[in-house]
């Protein structure tokens, strides 16, 4: 039995690659089906994002070229073209890099959490249609317990490492909660969205988003019930807002000193904190120098990512060593698989089971007990501690709906339907 980790990511192909391989929703019920009906695996799970895809599956050989060779022909490419561009682990560096990409050890962003909930999604709809079992089921939950291990036990995802969450971070450290705050956002490219979707999970609902093309600004603004205005109307917006993060394309500052004067003495001098994410900047640096105005650049941003990212990767570390004796406690339980071990553990179960039960029939005979009855009592507590693991077997996959796990089950006890 090999368990196998076959996959592309961000490291190792640029995006034009990566989207052509690629599951959409409908392509993997096929692909997952396709697998298990050529009988290329026995069990798999496809993990597909926008930064990775990767096959996790149990062989029962080690031919991983025959995996590769689907994976190109699935999405019609040649096979050549993937060939230097994916990554192939097998067993202990299979288990491990499923670990470390659900610790998010080997994101873009370290540390970053939705590749986790992403993996539990993947394994879910494997689990939907039938393309997991003993061994994958195992492998993943064994997953979830050590990432959510890491998570509580380190630091790895306790501090922000992009400008935008950072700039989120330092407006919730100073003004607490962002439920009654008012916040402006200056643009809408993609570091401004990534502000909105952190404002928001942050509890922010009062949010206006500013940008010289509104339709552009509109189409941000629907997903956070945000207010939208043009770059015209900023001046007026200003004297509202308790917070304003801007991040344009402009060569000019877009707010200067004396617009910002004014906003203050129309706020009565309500303090007013100004995040300028842009390069070039598009506050002007004396805006910093009125009393009431509280401005941090893209710089001072990034001297917080630096050491929240010295922070993670010291947790990283930490989360390392977790995974190792994780791994090797998978392991262990893979070895225990083996066949003889499994023979030889169930013959000596059963035969304690035997002398345990004997041993007591023994001493009722000594003791006078009629030998009909010791004989009745012996095989009834004998048969009912046998048959005590698989009826209990039986019993949990009844309940959970796994007719695959029970029609195996059949053919292990040996019941071969009427």
């Amino acid at each position: 039995m090999t368990i196998v980790a076959l996959g592309i990511n961000h490291k190792t192909a640029p995006v034009e690659l990566r989207e052509k391989v690629a599951f959409s929703a409908e392509q993997l019920t096929v692909a997952l089906q396709q697998l298990q009906q050529a009988n290329l695996v026995m069990e798999s799970v496809i993990v597909s994002t926008c930064n990775r895809t990767e096959i996790y599956c149990s062989l029962e050989g080690t031919d991983t070229q025959t995996l590769l060779s689907w994976l190109a022909q699935f999405h019609q490419l040649p096979v050549e073209q993937l060939q230097d561009h994916t990554y192939c682990y097998v067993n202990d560096r299979a288990i491990s890099h499923l670990m470390r990409v659900s610790c998010g050890l080997d994101s873009l962003v370290l540390g970053e959490p939705q590749i986790l909930g992403q993996i539990k999604q993947a394994y879910n709809d494997a689990k939907h249609y039938k393309s997991v079992g003993v061994m994958l089921e195992r492998l993943f939950q064994k997953t979830f317990a050590v990432a959510k291990h890491v998570r509580t036990e380190t630091e790895i995802g306790a501090s922000a490492v992009s400008v935008a969450y950072a700039a989120v971070s330092l407006a919730k450290h100073i003004y607490g909660k962002l439920d009654k705050t008012n916040v402006l956002l200056i643009g809408a490219g993609e570091t401004i969205e990534l502000v909105a979707r952190h404002l928001h999970q942050n509890g922010c609902a009062r949010m206006t988003v500013a940008n010289r093309t509104v339709a552009r600004a509109e189409n941000l603004a629907k997903e956070f019930s945000a207010h939208v205005v043009s770059l015209a109307e900023v001046p007026e917006q200003l004297i509202k807002a308790d917070i304003v993060i801007s991040s344009t394309a402009s060569t000019l500052p877009i707010i200067g000193k004396g617009v910002v004067e004014q906003a203050l003495k129309a706020r009565r001098y309500k303090p007013m904190l100004f995040i300028d994410i842009a390069v070039p900047r598009d506050i002007e640096s004396q805006v910093g120098e009125l009393n009431d105005a509280y401005l941090y650049t893209v710089d001072d941003l990034q001297a917080i990512v630096s050491e929240n990212m010295a922070s993670r990767e010291k947790a990283a570390d930490e989360a390392e060593d977790i995974i190792v004796q994780r791994v090797d406690e998978f392991l262990l339980w893979l070895k225990s698989l083996d066949s003889v071990d499994v023979i030889k553990l169930y013959r000596e179960d059963s035969e304690q089971i035997k002398q345990e039960l004997l041993n007591r029939a023994q001493q009722q005979l000594l003791a006078g007990k009629a030998p009909d009855k010791v004989l009745l009592e012996f095989a009834n507590k004998f048969s009912n501690r046998m048959m005590h693991a698989p009826t209990k077997a039986i019993k949990e996959a009844a309940e959970a709906g796994e007719l695959a796990e029970l029609a195996q089950l059949r053919k292990i006890l040996g019941i071969e339907p009427q």
